[in-house]
């Protein structure tokens, strides 16, 4: 890795009770922050005049009418019509959003990838950006696309919103940091961060070269999952996703904003720095979270339950029990059941499964998965152990064994994913991955009580 010095122009607002190292704590809080001591108004959102002669304005991240809505007042030195003048499009032909149906692409099958290489080429969160799969409409607001990005330069005067998609980062290797219009938001990995829809920043490298995965959801917002007879406790807890503190910037100075709208991209020049939001309040903010927190649960007796037992968040479909994404965990954990095959047990499930490996062995598959690595599993098509897998967890001395070393996910959605001609033809495709399960043994015995 190597360390970079970027600049962290952005003045932050103090520490105050609840916040830690410039992050205050919960999932869908209503947060309030300033940067300077009385810019928040109290008691109202609009006064007639605020402070330090700010203008205020709502960013809406749900409807107004919605049973919560989800809305964060902002107390900016300029409005956002000032950040935005005449637009021209421009390309970036890696960052692919849905219907991407390429004739000419096979989606259908199994399918394994090495680690995305770097390349010698400086490459900025834009410019970085590769799809691997994309599945139902951002037109319509449905479905979502799985990226690979990887980054070796810092975005300078140079910014991006997405009007499409809420974006959830997971990084592999290196540290970024995200300047957002409501604070700074630092992520390495072991670590998520969710950047709503609509809201602008900058990617600085802070250690590079920096690889990593990224969910982009059409769909209606990630929430914690329903916990049901799990109850109160354990999974993820709403205390350990950290908002960031009010920062702003006031700079005059030469600047892009580029916006992602219905899958194409759109530039504007402006004089100054978008990021100027000096106190804002809301429920409508950037997240970061510490995978390193999330306590799994599962079987302690017998059997193997269903992955969906570490959910870590989920953005609905608005069908009961089909989520749009489910965002899926398998992290350390004690393996304890008896009688029990351990692994993840051989299925074709209605949901499709991309998974990627931040580090670390995955039980159910001991070679070819490294970390950086990805794999999709399209719905209805079967999957599960390799031959090693099977053989190792149907003939070990089932003691309790703590699985160790190992941090991968899954985004899971109802759509079927589609590969973008970067993933078939560029991305380091394994051909052999079909193999891994030529070698397994026809063991049935018809001797009644064999086993």
């Amino acid at each position: 890795m190597t360390e970079q010095s970027t600049p962290r122009p952005m003045i932050q607002a103090p520490s105050h009770p609840g916040a830690h190292e410039g992050y205050m704590p919960g999932f869908g809080n209503d947060f309030e922050t300033e940067a300077l001591p009385g810019a928040l108004p109290q008691g109202m959102n609009s006064p007639q005049k605020a402070n330090y002669g700010l203008y205020g304005e709502q960013l809406s991240g749900t409807a107004f009418t919605d049973v919560r809505p989800e809305r964060t007042w902002c107390y900016r030195i300029r409005p956002s019509v000032k950040h935005s003048h005449k637009y021209e499009k421009i390309a970036l032909p890696y960052w692919q959003s849905a219907p991407n149906v390429d004739p000419d692409v096979v989606s259908l099958g199994q399918y394994r990838w090495s680690p995305v290489p770097h390349s010698d080429a400086p490459l900025t969160w834009l410019t970085g950006m590769r799809t691997m799969t994309t599945a139902g409409d951002v037109n319509t607001q449905v479905g979502m696309a799985s990226h690979i990005y990887l980054v070796t330069a810092s975005m300078v005067d140079d910014y991006f919103y997405s009007a499409d998609s809420e974006l959830l980062v997971v990084p592999q290797e290196g540290r970024l940091r995200f300047c957002t219009e409501l604070g700074i938001i630092d992520v390495e990995p072991q670590e998520i961060a969710i950047i709503p829809r609509g809201l602008v920043y900058r990617v600085e490298v802070l250690d590079g070269p920096a690889r990593g995965f990224v969910c982009e959801n059409y769909g209606a917002k990630f929430e914690m999952p329903g916990r049901g007879p799990i109850g109160a406790n354990c999974m993820a807890n709403p205390r350990d996703f950290k908002a960031p503190v009010a920062a702003y910037e006031d700079r005059e100075v030469p600047s892009t904003v580029t916006i992602k709208w219905c899958g194409q991209f759109h530039r504007t020049n402006i004089e100054q720095s978008p990021l100027d939001v000096v106190a804002w309040h809301g429920n409508y903010a950037p997240l970061k979270y510490d995978l390193k927190t999330y306590c799994p649960v599962g079987a302690i007796l017998f059997d193997h339950p269903d992955p969906s037992i570490f959910t870590v968040l989920t953005a609905p479909s608005g069908q009961p029990g089909v989520a749009n994404i489910d965002f899926v965990l398998f992290r350390e954990r004690w393996m304890v059941a008896e009688d029990t095959f351990r692994p993840p047990w051989y299925h074709k499930n209605i949901m499709s499964e991309l998974m990627g490996n931040i580090y670390g062995q995955y039980d159910a598959k001991p070679q070819g998965f490294v970390p950086g690595g990805m794999s999709l599993h399209n719905m209805m098509l079967p999957h599960g152990p390799d031959r090693e897998a099977f053989e190792g967890a149907s003939n070990v001395d089932l003691q309790p064994h703590k699985l160790d070393n190992t941090m991968s996910f899954m985004f899971e959605t109802r759509f079927p994913q589609h590969l973008t001609g970067f993933a078939a033809n560029e991305a380091p495709l394994q051909d052999d991955y079909i193999d891994c399960w030529t070698t397994l043994e026809k063991k049935f015995d018809g001797t009644p009580g064999k086993k």
